[in-house]
């Protein structure tokens, strides 16, 4: 057990101390009560034996500096304090000051080696209850990330089965009109054809000027040749459109459809392309991509899951941005692990806040636009596949999130 032994007598410390080492005691001495408090910030002892009159900081004052770090700590140290007299007005006084007992500097040897063995019963104890207490801490974590993450996979697989019945829906008319549409411009082209072939006899109606008259109205009001320039771009466009939204449901059912629940290999970078096109419409419209690819191997992972980190990523990337700027993607790997890295040239995350981003319900955003639990839910997810997700961040200048997958997750080596 290791011992803070206060006492300004030179001569009764190393008397003292000799004894409590003889019993199996590591001891720290200090001559005042400063350097107590002091000593006990750096040594963490398992017992504090405080004199009362010392010079520079009596031992009451250095108890109350003792409790009041404590209580900032969380922790609890026994203080018994040393004394002259014996007397229960001695008692009373140390433990309001508190202290938790007191000895009399005079006592026999008995009496410290009971007190010491009362000392290491309760220090027994009180590593006991912490280690209880970290345990109860670590599965209540546990089972807080456990539920997130059921949570999530109830979401995914309904937004999932959300995604899979829009996207039949729209399929189905979108491949109707994009048919049609190359129905329509087949039979345009022919249409203009056969009206060239019509316009080649425009020299035999001069015979006929009542007839080339109403031809000749008939073409100005429909504008015929500003209909050979439009038509054909025109229905070229509306089929790239078209294009664009079969690819924005082929996007949403990559982002979270149902068969993908399970540990895939899957490409990392193609996944994060999936989300960056989920959530396109809001990036466009504050920053520029940039991609850094590295050519990822093939990572096991739960491809739904991963996927709605990085849109959270993006997203909030995009929040960052004051303005107009630029967000960069980036990946990278080695034998063991993966990385993707999105870097944006927002406003900086603030030292105070850095540690909290993590935190459920925190957030920065006015009320009402934010539930503080993306980025909570995208660090259970991530810690869920055995990774980790760091910041690095300096305000006024950005942020970069790095999200690291081990390359196979450890259950199954």
């Amino acid at each position: 057990m290791k011992i803070l032994l206060v006492e300004d007598s030179r001569a009764v410390a190393m008397v003292m101390g000799a004894r409590l080492a003889s019993l199996g005691n590591e001891v720290v001495l200090a001559e005042n009560g400063q350097i107590a408090v002091d000593k006990f910030k750096e040594s963490a002892p398992d017992l504090v034996l405080m004199d009362i009159e010392m010079p520079v900081m009596d031992g009451f004052e250095a108890t109350n500096l003792i409790r009041q770090f404590e209580a900032e700590t969380s922790s609890w140290t026994p203080i018994i304090f040393l004394t002259a007299s014996n007397t229960h007005e001695n008692l009373i006084t140390a433990i309001e000051a508190g202290g938790d007992d007191f000895l009399a500097k005079n006592w026999p040897e008995t009496i410290l080696q009971a007190k010491m063995k009362a000392m290491t019963r309760i220090n027994t104890l009180r590593q006991r209850l912490a280690a209880n207490l970290e345990q109860l801490t670590e599965t209540n974590r546990n089972l807080a990330d456990t539920q997130n993450q059921l949570l999530q996979s109830q979401t995914m697989a309904s937004v999932g089965q959300l995604a899979a019945g829009v996207a039949h829906e729209i399929n189905n008319p979108i491949g109707f009109v994009n048919s049609n549409l190359g129905s329509l411009q087949g039979q345009v082209e022919g249409l203009f054809q056969v009206i060239a072939a019509y316009e080649a006899a425009d020299a035999a109606l001069a015979a006929h000027p009542e007839l080339q008259a109403r031809i000749s109205a008939a073409k100005k009001a429909a504008d015929l040749d500003f209909l050979r320039e439009d038509i054909v771009p025109l229905m070229h466009d509306s089929r790239a459109g078209l294009a664009r939204v079969a690819k924005i449901v082929s996007n949403l059912k990559d982002f979270s459809k149902v068969d993908n629940a399970d540990w895939q290999f899957v490409k990392l970078e193609a996944g994060l392309d999936s989300a960056l096109g989920v959530v396109a419409s809001e990036i466009n419209a504050k920053a520029d991509i940039k991609k850094e690819y590295a050519g990822l191997p093939d990572v096991e992972c739960m491809p739904a899951q991963i996927n709605q980190v990085f849109a959270k990523l993006l997203l909030n990337a995009t929040q960052a941005i004051t303005g107009r700027g630029n967000i960069t993607l980036r990946s990278g790997f080695d034998d063991k692990e993966a990385w993707i890295e999105i870097e944006d040239t927002g406003k900086g995350i603030p030292p105070e806040n850095l540690k909290r981003i993590f935190d459920p319900f925190f957030t920065t955003l006015p009320i009402g636009q934010g539930t503080g639990m993306g980025l909570s839910v995208a660090y259970s997810i991530v810690r869920g596949h055995h990774g980790r997700i760091d910041v690095n961040s300096v305000v006024g200048q950005g942020s970069i999130f790095r999200v690291t997958l081990p390359l196979r997750r450890p259950s199954a080596t």
